[in-house]
C-alpha cells in the first residue's frame, strides 16, 4: 500500500451523509463565506461554514441536497463554529460544483 492509500476500515470511519440545506446566509464581514443550516435527519441540524460565496448566493443553496462529512471535528471559522464539511469538486473553470444526490432522499441518509 502506498503512503497515500487508506484502508477500507479507515475510509469507513468517515461519516458521509446527505444533508438538506434549510437556510443560507452570507457571513458578515467576509466576501466568500456562507453560513448554512443543514438538516442531517436523526443527527439533527448542523451549522456549516463554507467558502462558496464567490460562486454561489445563499438562495442558490437553499433547498439543495448536499453531501456532508458529518463526523468532522467542529472548527471555528471567522468566529463561527462549523460542524461539518460539504463536498464539492472543481470544474474545469475552477468553479466548485457541489456533490449531491441524483434524487431527493431522506436527510441524514448515510453514503456507503
Amino acid at each position: 500500500m502506498s503512503s497515500n492509500e487508506v484502508s477500507y476500515e479507515e475510509f469507513m470511519r468517515i461519516d458521509l451523509r446527505v444533508g438538506f440545506v434549510k437556510e443560507a446566509e452570507k457571513v458578515k464581514g467576509s466576501k466568500k463565506l456562507l453560513k448554512l443550516k443543514v438538516d442531517l435527519g436523526e443527527l439533527g441540524e448542523r451549522q456549516i461554514i463554507a467558502g462558496l460565496g464567490a460562486w454561489y448566493s445563499p438562495d442558490d443553496l437553499i433547498g439543495k441536497y448536499i453531501i456532508v462529512v458529518a463526523n468532522l471535528k467542529p472548527k471555528r471559522i471567522f468566529g463561527l463554529v462549523s460542524q461539518g464539511m460539504l463536498l464539492a469538486a472543481d470544474s474545469e473553470d475552477g468553479v466548485p460544483v457541489l456533490l449531491t444526490v441524483e434524487k431527493p432522499v431522506k436527510p441524514g441518509t448515510r453514503i456507503r
